[in-house]
């Protein structure tokens, strides 16, 4: 499959995620071209900050494979990660994370903060965006319009 075919499938979440009223994004791991962990952001239904789409696909993955390390897998989410998603995606070991539209407020993959090119940090893992950005940020455009015309 394709950075794509696995983008589609995040996307698909966060239609979940929007349908609860969470902001609308959607993770999936990968390890060998196959989705072995799947998320969207539940931090208004689950009264919990750290609920994200990038953590509940980490934690669902971590529980299939029953190891926290997910070493060799790679890690697709519809909007720039949060210095909180970063953090866990590099304790994780992730080898890849590639995502869709860039967050100006609160993304820390170059838009508001660079936490992955940081030199200290004992692990590093290839962070790519703008798979899909259009898709992806059309999403959170339209839900963000209808919650302030409402």
């Amino acid at each position: 499959m394709t950075d794509e075919s696995f983008m589609r499938e995040a996307l698909k979440l966060a239609v979940q995620a929007e349908a609860l009223g969470e902001v609308p994004v959607g993770a999936v791991v990968v390890k060998d071209g196959e989705i072995i962990g799947r998320g969207f952001n539940q931090s208004i239904t689950s009264n919990d900050p750290t609920t994200h789409a990038e953590i509940v696909a980490l934690r669902d993955a971590s529980q299939r494979i029953k190891n926290y390390r997910l070493v060799d897998c790679e890690l697709y989410v519809t909007l720039e990660p949060c210095t909180m998603c970063v953090g866990a995606m590099l304790h994780g070991r992730l080898k890849r994370v590639v995502f869709g539209a860039s967050d100006p407020k609160t993304g820390a993959c170059g838009s508001v903060i660079n936490l992955p090119a940081e030199p200290k940090l004992n692990h590093h893992a290839a962070f790519i965006g703008g798979v899909m950005s259009d898709e992806c940020s059309n999403m959170l455009k339209a839900f963000f319009l209808a919650r302030r015309k409402s």
